[in-house]
């Protein structure tokens, strides 16, 4: 592949490496560091001049300093005179601070989008955004790649009974997401009103559509203290369903997310690899009657826009 250049953020460096492992590349040359004083330091050690470059730094783990670190990869590829430099973001940071919900409120997520462009991105690609409209912040081109067909996948070959279930919302936000899953696989959806006493904190949930001795089946871009899917499962249990799973495209899991999990009723809860957090689950609860295990979607934000700009999208992506 000519003319291509793939580096690595601190943010997720196995993500990384599985990209540019299915893409048959080795990892660009890149160090990044910390001086006494906390201020990010970052060395590209190759060069780059007239490359089309590709950075890979989800929005996980110290979000702020991952987010600083990778304007400064932009900026330093920029000014090096890449060709192009295209910021693979699977997890995009302050997606959920997406507008104005209340006076005097930050709208984030620009305010992300315009550090991105200022710094130099001439191409986003990122995986689910918590909310589309997020796309319109940019005047530069934002793919947002879909884990609508590895979701179905695993639902067909993990679920017995799918083909009777229900795939429910936890929230009406996500209500286009799973009717196109829902009509996908031919079955019923349902979705979940809540309401919030604070961030993070569930007060109540109204379940609209119906589950009685069916398989539900929860599925949301963004799983971050699990707050609102325990509550849910809880909610379909109590309404009449046999089972729950949970599908997350983002599982964060901080603070006490993995205790919540283990008290709740799933039958198993899958987490995708676009941030670190999954990996707490897997290695806490994985053995324990609910079961979080990743599956390997993150590296598709990476591969399917290397592939597709250089013409190999047949042999490196299945799924498009």
């Amino acid at each position: 592949m000519p003319n291509i250049k793939i580096f690595s953020g601190s943010s997720h460096r196995e993500l990384s490496h599985k990209i540019a492992d299915r893409l048959g590349m080795e990892l660009g040359k890149v160090v990044t560091k910390k001086f006494s004083n906390q201020e990010t330091c970052v060395e590209i050690g190759e060069s780059v001049r007239g490359e089309d470059v590709y950075i890979v730094q989800s929005g996980c783990g110290e979000i702020n300093d991952n987010l600083m670190e990778l304007l400064i990869m932009i900026n330093a590829c920029k000014i090096a005179s890449a060709s192009r430099v295209t910021a693979v973001i699977p997890c995009f940071p302050y997606a959920r601070q997406d507008k104005k919900d209340k006076s005097r409120a930050p709208i984030s997520a620009k305010l992300v989008a315009n550090m991105l462009s200022v710094s130099g991105a001439d191409h986003i690609i990122t995986m689910d955004l918590h909310a589309s409209q997020i796309q319109g912040f940019f005047d530069i081109p934002v793919d947002n790649l879909y884990a609508e067909p590895a979701v179905l996948k695993w639902i067909k070959e993990n679920i017995a009974e799918w083909k009777t279930c229900t795939i429910v919302s936890p929230d009406a936000g996500g209500a286009k997401r799973v009717t196109s899953i829902a009509d996908r696989l031919n079955v019923d959806f349902a979705l979940i009103h809540k309401e919030r006493k604070r961030a993070n904190e569930v007060d109540r949930m109204v379940l609209v559509g119906d589950v009685t001795d069916r398989v539900a089946i929860l599925v949301d871009d963004m799983a971050d203290t699990c707050g609102t899917i325990c509550h849910a499962a809880d909610k379909l249990i109590s309404a009449g369903a046999t089972k729950v799973y949970a599908i997350l495209t983002h599982g964060i899991f901080s603070g006490p997310a993995i205790s919540r999990i283990n008290n709740a009723c799933f039958e198993a809860v899958r987490g995708h690899s676009t941030v670190l957090g999954y990996r707490l689950g897997v290695t806490t609860v994985l053995g324990y009657r609910s079961g979080v295990t990743a599956l390997s979607l993150g590296y598709r934000s990476g591969v399917t826009a290397l592939s597709l700009d250089t013409g190999q999208g047949s042999q490196h992506c299945p799924w498009i």
